[in-house]
């Protein structure tokens, strides 16, 4: 395997577009990453004789396609066979509730793809500096985006040079402490879920610092998108000479749509299969494990803790499907921390999540995700049992 030159994902050698010169080859993930490239470096196309592109394999080798095929075969099986009705009836729900924040997140990078520069993305989020993480925590907040809807933005972020442990930070921050999500705690929780939000930014902080930390340590991959900026780079007179070189036409207009669709496919290409991974595990989990497990084994205990922990890292969808749940356990159990570590927990263990920075930030970034956050949400976990 090796990466895309220009969004870093990491690319089949023999199924990726592929483009030599100079007696170099390169290889990217998608015709949007390569077409960049060439805009980028100014290569025109007498330059590169055509034999020297090749072009992605066959559709049925798409990974998206593949995983699609598998869960729209075991919807039309369950119309043949009874005992996949409730795994149908879960995906559907599970679709119905996640659609938009995934459509959303990926909008919202394509938006990003389009419009912000590198330059600015490394400029606030790759120094490394304290306030770095204090801005991805801040960005996170005003996200409005549940937990899968967020990874499109994260990874976007990540291609656009932001540093790893803002990335992560920013990844942590927005689901459970945006401000969406906090009017949806306080109808369930009341004044208690302000623990729950302000433990959600403290983990996100503390998880930002501790990578800062490893990555000085060269114990975490770094974002080798980041752009080098000159000492005398000014955010504001560069936005300001941008927008003074922009003008408003039909023309105009129809590239920049045409730009934030293609940041939304090549951002598809390699964030969706993943989802549809999670969400197709997570239908089998709702479909086929006794929900009276959950309120049994749940109690506010450590061992009732660990299985929460469990449990959450195998049915965690959407942040907006799991608050009822959550709430549940509290309503039963009447255990805050239980529910906090059900919440948290399906950010910090969650497959699909684990795996995209895997496949697209870094192993050892995603290694070390729930070594720092999971000893965290339990302690917090355990608190929260004990005050409330």
């Amino acid at each position: 395997m090796v990466k895309d030159p220009v969004c870093g994902m990491a690319v089949d050698e023999k199924s990726g577009l592929k483009l030599t010169l100079e007696g170099k080859t390169y290889f990217f993930c998608s015709p949007h990453c390569l077409d960049r490239f060439r805009r980028e470096n100014k290569i025109i196309t007498a330059q590169v004789p055509v034999c020297e592109i090749s072009y992605h394999g066959p559709f049925y080798k798409n990974k998206t396609f593949i995983v699609s095929v598998i869960l729209l075969g075991l919807v039309l099986l369950s119309y043949r066979f009874p005992i996949l009705l409730a795994f149908r009836k879960a995906l559907f729900a599970y679709f119905k509730t996640i659609w938009w924040a995934v459509l959303l997140g990926l909008f919202l990078g394509g938006l990003i793809e389009h419009y912000i520069p590198p330059q600015y993305i490394s400029f606030v989020l790759a120094q490394g500096r304290k306030r770095t993480i204090f801005y991805s925590v801040i960005l996170g907040f005003l996200m409005s985006a549940c937990s899968h809807g967020i990874l499109a933005l994260s990874i976007q972020l990540h291609k656009k040079g932001a540093a790893n442990p803002g990335v992560v930070a920013f990844l942590l921050a927005s689901p459970w402490a945006n401000m969406t999500l906090t009017v949806v705690l306080f109808g369930f929780f009341g004044i208690k879920a302000f623990f729950i939000i302000i433990s959600a930014l403290l983990i996100a902080m503390n998880t930002g610092f501790i990578f800062q930390f490893l990555e000085k340590k060269n114990l975490i991959e770094k974002n080798q998108n980041t752009v080098l900026l000159d000492k005398d780079f000014s955010l504001k007179e560069d936005v300001k000479r941008r927008l003074s070189k922009y003008s408003f036409s039909a023309k105009n207009l129809r590239q920049d749509i045409k730009g934030i669709f293609e940041g939304m496919v090549s951002l598809s290409n390699m964030v969706l299969w993943w989802i549809l991974i999670g969400i197709g595990l997570a239908s089998l989990a709702g479909a086929y494990i006794p929900s009276h497990i959950f309120h049994s084994y749940l109690g506010p205990s450590l061992i009732g803790l660990l299985a929460t922990l469990i449990l959450a890292t195998i049915i965690e969808v959407c942040s907006e499907g799991s608050s009822p749940l959550a709430f549940e356990i509290f309503r039963q159990t009447g255990a805050l921390g239980n529910s906090f570590v059900f919440l948290m927990a399906g950010v910090v263990t969650d497959y699909t999540e684990i795996g995209l920075l895997w496949h697209n930030v870094g192993r050892r970034v995603a290694l070390w995700l729930p070594m720092v956050t999971v000893p965290q949400v339990i302690i917090l976990g355990i608190i929260a049992n004990i005050i409330f």
